[in-house]
């Protein structure tokens, strides 16, 4: 039996559904990664965000990793060949994660079964915020619609981070207009 072509325009399509219905950062990358592995049909996805110094990548969401394998350890920029890549703007395919020098936890990839990856970097203006990456349980070429796929889900992931982070600003700045419109009104 064939198997079915995948149809990345709908999982698109049900990716900006997911990013459009809450301003909840941690709620909209869960479902983000979740839409990912059913589109893409892989092992498992995650989103990972460069911290407030951006020395480290601290996890957004994630999807079919395991407990162990998300607390693994800290994703050190400088120790990971693969993220200073990502961040600099690069998509970048790795074939086997297990033997990989770049990859910075390999054995933990092997008792996780990761073999490839591919990861994207989360950009807004130009700046990585972040990496979205994908995990499979063999060894997989991604193809260039997959690939596509994934750096326009880690584009719209990107967009609705700095979106929620300005409805954040916004929602600050309007509660103290009206904190100090109660003062003015008290005197």
């Amino acid at each position: 039996m064939k198997k079915k072509e995948k149809d990345y325009f709908v999982a698109l399509y049900e990716v900006a559904k997911v990013i459009n219905a809450s301003l909840d950062p941690s709620r909209v990358l869960e479902e983000i990664v979740k839409c990912v592995v059913a589109a893409m049909q892989v092992k498992a996805s995650s989103i990972r965000l460069l911290d407030s110094r951006e020395k480290m990548l601290v996890m957004g969401g994630a999807w079919g990793l395991s407990e162990s394998y998300l607390h693994k350890g800290p994703i050190l920029v400088k120790e990971s060949g693969l993220d200073q890549k990502v961040l600099k703007g690069k998509t970048v395919w790795l074939k086997n994660v297990q033997t990989d020098k770049n990859f910075q936890y390999g054995a933990k990839a092997k008792e996780e079964g990761i073999k490839s990856v591919l990861v994207v970097p989360l950009m807004v203006e130009k700046k990585a915020i972040g990496v979205l990456r994908v995990y499979t349980d063999r060894v997989h070429k991604f193809k260039d619609e997959e690939i596509k796929f994934l750096e326009a889900v880690a584009n719209l992931s990107a967009i609705a981070l700095d979106n929620a982070r300005l409805h954040r600003t916004l929602q600050t700045r309007c509660d103290l207009m009206v904190a100090h419109k109660y003062r003015i009104d008290d005197n």
